[in-house]
């Protein structure tokens, strides 16, 4: 059972999200799975209401599919869907960048300095885990500094699908490539220069598809 302690200021909702969404990510719970409901409340420790609206934004999302009296069915992996992901993801990373850039906060550039360190560090530990927090850190500093809340919805999901694609079909490839390409999006971001912020978003998602067109040919 994860740890139960309440350190957290965020709703318990959000943290069941976030927990539930994380186990599909990494594939603890595994594609095509059936779990059921009361079987993730005592994994998380949290309670019923929470984690039934933590499902139902999962099942939104396209990551679990709710039958009713079977439980619920985590969505199944097929590399051919990885390169769908990415090409829905693309416009929509050009936008949240060249937005990210025009509008950069303090706050937001903390954010991004904290997502490029996080990288850096699980690059220099061959951290797969860490760089996924990382990772998941920047596209939330994308999502506040772009502010544009219609784009970022778009984009949360798939960005999810994309990070759960990347863990399992990766096939050993190292982080170092990623992680540069994710750092090189972030300085451009900071600096304020929005058209190298919409390339530089082009090139990562160019990074991605050509990953999954590899995972395809398998």
């Amino acid at each position: 059972m994860l740890d139960t302690v309440n350190t957290s200021p965020e709703p318990a909702a959000t943290r069941a999200y976030r927990a539930l969404e994380r186990m599909i990510v990494i594939l603890e719970l595994a594609p095509g799975s059936i779990a059921t409901e009361g079987v993730l409340i005592e994994r998380l420790g949290l309670g019923r209401t929470p984690v039934r609206e933590a499902i139902q934004r999962l099942a939104w999302e396209g990551l679990v599919e709710i039958r009713p009296r079977a439980g619920l069915a985590i969505a199944p992996l097929h590399p051919g869907d990885w390169a769908r992901v990415i090409d829905a993801r693309w416009g929509v990373e050009v936008v949240l960048a060249r937005s990210a850039a025009r509008n950069v906060s303090r706050e937001a550039a903390a954010r991004f300095h904290d997502a490029a360190l996080g990288m850096r560090q699980a690059v220099l530990a061959d951290d797969v885990l860490a760089f996924l927090v990382a990772d998941k850190a920047l596209d939330e500093a994308l999502a506040l500094a772009a502010e544009n809340p219609f784009a970022a919805r778009v984009a949360a999901p798939l960005q999810t699908h994309s990070r759960r694609f990347w863990f399992r079909y990766r096939a050993g490839t190292g982080l170092a490539e990623a992680a540069g390409q994710h750092v090189a999006l972030i300085r451009a971001i900071v600096a304020g220069d929005e058209a190298a912020a919409g390339e530089e978003a082009a090139r990562l998602m160019t990074l991605l598809r050509d990953h999954a067109e590899a995972a395809a040919r398998r």
